[in-house]
């Protein structure tokens, strides 16, 4: 049956049932339609610019950072291939970009560049004043590991996690840290989320729950409900079980640190994914990204159902491909899927028809596209990756995780907001952060005290 078959279905067994008694929006927001190409109201993307960048009439970018080089006027040198990404308020009228640096890359993405890039990830921050000028730049974790994406949290910080598998010891799996972007306090590790392959974690501030995902082809998706909210050190994780209907039963995952050594998606008969890579929540939903089968997932928290929301195999020439980390803009509520391969694009799914197009395309050699020659010794594999909106929702940042082969950061600036805006709704941006005077003394490497 496919899925708009199953749609109809499932809708007419409920009218029949006379379980159907909600309304029409809401049905279209739990049984949502497939995402469908449609036209962009920013118009078409135009000719690369100077960073090899396609962007649509009246954006620029510029680079923000460059592994190995100096961070705007700090002494701070960029991490290697940056990941997943935000961006936090501070009380000047400024913001924080906080992102992660995936090294040394998962098994399953090697450093093909040829540079040698050895040691750990970490995390790291750069601070902006009110008119976009860089003033600051500082690494918030250190001593980490292959740090993908994360969240962040309502009140302020930042949740960076390990894409990391163990298959020997479980318990050595991935971790998160619970991260300061001001750098003023050390990072702290959260066992009581999991020790696994973790990709994305986000937070629903209504009904007080963490989403997760799971990067691995036969992970699970996760919810953690905290003992005392928002205090993460302890609570209850549980996994998906997801029903034909597209109902979802939270089992519990009994040994989330794994000190049994069974892995997490092993200790309840929960729903394998397809490679979990974005989650995010927003005004009671969470979308999720599964790389295996390239599919964007609705979870309606209220409803406890989940749909398919995209699926690319439901297109001969599907605009995207390569579905990974993804999030929603401020201000409108329109969801933006970064690809990993695929055209090396991001894409927009507007919230109110859910007509999907692309925003920016990364192109050139310098980016892993149109490469000079097959025989090009030191091949690069680039993905997007870190997308994030500022916090008044008209700059972009975006990477380029093995552009130039250690990888660049962008911010676009544009008309993001026109004719795209909706009201204010939902929890809104979290608390704004002091810019710190001074660096913080206490450790930010995660490990433990000295």
């Amino acid at each position: 049956m496919s899925p708009v078959d199953r749609r109809r279905f499932l809708l007419l067994s409920l009218a029949a049932s006379g379980s159907l008694t909600v309304g029409r929006g809401a049905l279209v927001q739990a049984f949502a339609a497939p995402a469908e190409p449609g036209a962009s109201p920013f118009g078409p993307l135009l000719e690369p610019d100077a960073n090899g960048l396609r962007l649509p009439a009246g954006f620029s970018s510029r680079v923000i950072k460059q592994f190995g080089l100096p961070i705007g006027p700090t002494a701070e040198t960029a991490m290697p291939f940056p990941d997943g990404a935000a961006t936090f308020p501070t009380d000047d009228g400024g913001w924080i970009l906080v992102s992660n640096s995936e090294n040394p890359p998962p098994v399953d993405a090697p450093d093909v560049t040829g540079l040698g890039i050895t040691g750990l990830g970490g995390a790291q921050a750069i601070v902006f004043a009110p008119d976009g000028t860089i003033i600051d730049a500082y690494a918030i974790l250190t001593g980490s590991r292959s740090n993908c994406a994360g969240g962040a949290t309502p009140w302020g910080t930042w949740l960076s996690c390990e894409e990391v598998d163990d298959p020997v010891d479980a318990a050595r799996s991935g971790k998160v840290f619970d991260c300061d972007p001001t750098g003023e306090r050390p990072a702290v590790d959260l066992p009581a989320l999991g020790r696994f392959k973790h990709e994305n974690a986000t937070v629903d501030p209504e009904r007080q729950h963490l989403y997760l995902s799971e990067d691995i082809d036969d992970g699970c998706f996760y919810r953690f409900t905290p003992a005392r909210y928002p205090d993460l050190s302890e609570g209850v994780l549980e996994a998906a079980s997801l029903a034909d209907d597209g109902t979802v039963t939270w089992l519990e995952v009994p040994d989330p640190a794994c000190v049994g050594g069974v892995p997490c998606r092993r200790q309840a008969a929960a729903t394998p994914f397809a490679g979990g890579e974005g989650c995010v929540y927003d005004d009671g939903k969470v979308f999720l990204t599964t790389k295996g089968d390239d599919r964007v997932w609705l979870y309606d928290v209220v409803a406890e159902t989940m749909d398919v929301l995209y699926d690319a195999g439901d297109f001969d020439e599907p605009v995207l491909t390569g579905v990974d980390h993804v999030i929603v803009q401020p201000r409108t509520g329109n969801i933006v899927v970064a690809e990993d391969g695929g055209d090396m694009q991001a894409v927009m799914i507007r919230r109110d028809d859910y007509a999907l197009f692309p925003i920016l395309q990364m192109t050139g050699p310098q980016h892993g596209q149109q490469l000079p020659s097959p025989l090009d010794p030191v091949p690069i594999y680039s993905e997007v990756s870190g997308l994030a909106f500022n916090p008044a929702g008209d700059r972009l940042y975006c990477n380029s995780q093995r552009g130039f082969g250690g990888g660049v950061t962008y911010e676009i600036q544009g008309p993001w907001l026109e004719a795209l805006r909706r009201p204010a709704r939902g929890a809104g941006p979290p608390t704004s952060l002091p810019v710190r005077p001074e660096r913080g003394r206490g450790r930010r490497d995660g490990l433990p005290p000295t």
